[in-house]
């Protein structure tokens, strides 16, 4: 493989790698969320927002870290065939899978940009109670979307590079 498809590879992987560990910690953000609306639902008047902003890291949660669990193969994949074929066999089918995901993250990203563009345009708001402007979650999503694009396009060279026998590290 050429020596930018490597960099790219490393850049992407560990731009994602170091994303993808500080976006596991939202987690903890949403919790605390849930928690203080319990607490305010049982104990005091209870809160607007909450609900929606624990919806909203949940979104971001699980978008922005896509690409990182692309990364770490934590993808759902269904193994009635694939466990038993060969590395090559497994990594030319990654690469055609791949290509096809690939359509499909710039169709979703295509939509995601058009719509955050929407949401700026027109000040979008969302029609719950608390009433929060929309582009910024939009923009998260675009964000995690392209950043899954990334990560595929440099499974898809691992994969290719696999699929001929050879290795990018």
């Amino acid at each position: 493989m050429a020596n930018y498809i490597k960099i790219y590879v490393r850049l992407v992987d560990k731009m994602n790698y170091v994303i993808g560990r500080i976006t596991m910690f939202t987690i903890f953000v949403m919790v605390g969320v849930l928690f203080y609306s319990a607490f305010t639902k049982t104990f005091f008047t209870p809160s607007l927002w909450t609900y929606e902003f624990a919806q909203f890291i949940m979104v971001a949660y699980f978008l922005i870290g896509g690409a990182y669990s692309i990364q770490l193969h934590g993808h759902v994949r269904m193994d009635l065939l694939y466990g038993g074929w060969s590395k090559r066999t497994q990594n030319r089918w990654d690469s055609v899978t791949s290509l096809i995901t690939i359509a499909y993250l710039i169709l979703l990203l295509y939509g995601g940009i058009h719509s955050l563009i929407y949401a700026i345009s027109y000040g979008e708001r969302s029609y719950s109670i608390w009433r929060p402007y929309m582009w910024p979650i939009k923009l998260l999503m675009s964000l995690g979307i392209f950043l899954m694009l990334l990560q595929l396009i440099s499974q898809f060279f691992k994969d290719l590079a696999g699929a001929i026998g050879k290795e990018i590290s």
